[in-house]
């Protein structure tokens, strides 16, 4: 098993790949570099390998199945995530190592938002995205995560063999910061310098495509982590819905003993009915959640077991 690992996943890096293998040997001589190619076709791999990482290949498109496959094969007590295109500096690297060797943290945030991030960064609506994401994540989960998606950051064993990657691409760092929120996992954030990609290097991040699957996985886990919230914030809603129809029927009834507009009575009371089953569902689910996480819980404690 390492002792620290850094990851980089890298697609078409070539330009800026050395110079990050490089400043990873600098900042943490003991480290092993691992450099994932997800299908390149300039000679990324090829310049990783000449500054000394491990060169490994991914195959199936997306940061997100390039972060399963690392995970999957490397062990290691501490594992250095950073991307591969020189906008985060490897100074910051030691500290975020040493929160995880010697003060037990899952996962360490490279914060880059407190920073340097909105001087540098030329794209605004990747602004506006970052602090959007923050927002949601913070308010509907009860966290305090300074940058959800920073692809900087660093992991404990635990964290790794026992995260379950189910996005493909970018998302992915959106799903590794719910998971560790949901299951009370030791979050750190570090305050980190960010620069914006040299001239030549095209970030692979699609605003709008990536912002919607972003969007998409919040709305997803939300609904996988935190069922009972969910499916009661769309009860309450259809239950006004159905009152807010069903006042002006019942004011007309009183004041002429009638009811006439019988589809809309109909209509209220099948809303009525789909709001109580959406409650009901919300309650079941969140049994189900809670069974979840204690499981988790007893996974993390085998582990831990097992490592000793």
């Amino acid at each position: 098993m390492d002792k620290i690992a850094v990851l980089i996943p890298c697609y078409n890096e070539e330009q800026t790949i050395k110079k990050v293998v490089t400043d990873a040997k600098n900042a943490l001589p003991d480290a092993v570099i691992y450099v994932y190619d997800n299908n390149s076709t300039d000679k990324t791999g090829e310049i990783a390998r000449e500054a000394g990482a491990v060169v490994r290949h991914e195959y199936l498109q997306g940061k997100g199945n390039v972060i399963r496959r690392m995970f999957r094969e490397i062990d290691a007590k501490c594992y250095i995530m950073i991307d591969g295109d020189d906008t985060y500096p490897l100074e910051f690297a030691p500290e975020m190592a040493r929160l995880v060797l010697d003060e037990q943290a899952d996962m360490v945030v490279g914060d880059r938002l407190s920073s340097t991030y909105f001087n540098e960064n030329k794209r605004p609506f990747h602004n506006f995205g970052n602090s959007f994401v923050r927002f949601a994540i913070n308010h509907l989960f009860d966290s305090n995560i300074k940058d959800i998606m920073t692809g900087y950051r660093a992991f404990s064993f635990a964290f790794a063999k026992t995260f379950p990657v189910l996005s493909k691409g970018f998302e992915i760092e959106t799903e590794m910061t719910i998971h560790a929120v949901f299951n009370n996992m030791d979050v750190r954030n570090v305050i980190v310098d960010y620069r914006d990609r040299p001239e030549g290097s095209v970030s692979k991040l699609s605003t709008y495509s990536d912002g919607i699957k972003v969007i998409n996985t919040i709305v997803k886990l939300f609904k996988n982590y935190k069922p009972f919230a969910f499916f009661n914030s769309i009860a309450v809603v259809l239950a006004l819905i159905a009152l807010g129809f069903f006042v002006p029927v019942l004011i007309d009834y009183i004041n002429t003993g009638l009811v006439e507009r019988f589809p809309t009575l109909i209509t209220c009371g099948f809303v009525l009915i789909i709001a109580i089953q959406s409650f009901f569902a919300g309650v079941i689910l969140s049994t189900m959640a809670q069974k979840n996480r204690r499981d988790f819980e007893q996974t993390l404690i085998n582990m831990h077991f097992n490592e000793k």
